[in-house]
């Protein structure tokens, strides 16, 4: 599988172990950045550029999920979100990193690289990464009702409001 990532200063020492990890694992890594120590670097087009190369990805049949990181994981999977078609979780365990795949077929996870070791990190990027999507009819409605919104700003027959 081919697995996007992405970070700011926070997640740099991370970002290096987990390409080790996941190129040993036998997923091809793109890594969007950065590549080097800036305490005052921006993570929005780090982790913009790795939610869309997903996006691109999935849209031509590539089987491909992102995670991005930083401090708390907050503002990175808040600037994933902003790409269309993705779905990025906030994950802080391993339930959250399996549910957001079964529940959510979240395709990038967020994890805050000061919140938790390396080792809990990377179990919940592996866990979310083994986690298939089933198909749940119930979970797929839901989904599809976010990405209805997220084209028309409407989700039909569920009383949105409009202001």
């Amino acid at each position: 599988m081919r697995i996007h990532i992405a970070t700011d200063h926070a997640g740099l020492d991370f970002s290096t172990h987990l390409i080790t990890h996941l190129t040993a694992a036998g997923h091809e890594v793109i890594d969007h950045g950065p590549t080097s120590y800036d305490a005052l670097d921006d993570y929005p087009a780090f982790c913009i550029n790795a939610a869309l190369a997903v996006a691109h990805d999935q849209a031509q049949g590539i089987e491909a999920l992102g995670v991005v990181f930083g401090g708390s994981g907050n503002g990175e999977q808040i600037a994933a979100n902003k790409v269309t078609g993705i779905r990025a979780a906030l994950v802080w365990n391993l339930s959250t990193a399996q549910l957001a795949r079964e529940h959510n077929d979240a395709n990038v996870i967020s994890i805050g690289a000061r919140q938790h070791t390396i080792e809990d990190a990377t179990s919940f990027i592996d866990a979310f990464i083994a986690e298939p999507f089933p198909g749940e009819e119930r979970h797929v409605r839901r989904i599809s009702q976010l990405a209805e919104y997220e084209r028309t700003g409407d989700i039909a027959g569920k009383n949105v409001d409009q202001y």
